[in-house]
This record gives structure tokens, sequence and C-alpha cells, in this order.
């Protein structure tokens, strides 16, 4: 805003200068909203990127060849046992009561 005030017979023109402080405070909003901006593209760009790998890797295990099962170690033999524990399986005994009639 310019102001005209007369000072002895001549005229002087006074701007109404912004501080720093007063263009910050103003600029705040816009500032805030720069960030979400830029917060919600990186969200989308992630978004987008793994929505593409999800995509890859679901195609190359669909086209990927289904192989035998792998052999147990039990199979392999007594000697591969010395890395590994021998698989065991205890049964324990559950009352059974069956209805006669």
């Amino acid at each position: 805003m310019t102001t005209a005030t007369p000072l002895g017979g001549t005229t002087f023109f006074s701007l109404n200068v912004t501080t720093r402080e007063d263009f910050l405070y103003k600029s705040s909003g816009a500032i805030v909203a720069a960030i979400v901006v830029v917060v919600i593209i990186i969200f989308a760009v992630v978004l987008i990127l793994l929505k593409m790998y999800n995509r890859k890797m679901r195609t190359r295990r669909e086209l990927e060849p289904k192989g035998p099962k792998p052999a147990s170690p039990s199979a392999l033999g007594p000697n591969n046992n010395s890395s590994q524990h021998p698989a065991t399986v205890t049964f324990s005994p559950v009352d059974v009561h069956v209805e006669t009639r």
C-alpha cells in the first residue's frame, strides 16, 4: 500500500514493506499445502512401484515350472543328519469314549 505524506512542502512516498516474518506467516498455508502434495506424490509413486513388483513376482511364480517336492532328510541317508536333528514324532494316549448301542 502506498501513502503520500506531505512533509514541509515535499511529498514522500512510504511503502508498507512486508517483513520476512509476515511473509512466512502469510505463506505458511502454501508451504503446508506443498508439503502435503509432495507426500501424496511420494506415496503414489511407492504404491505404483509396489504394484508393479507384485505383478512381476506373481507372473514369475506362475510361469516357473513346478518341480517335485524336495527329498526329506531321512531319505538322504544317515550321514546328512550331522547338522540336522532327526525328526521325532510322539503320540500321547487319548481317552476315546465310544458309545455302544
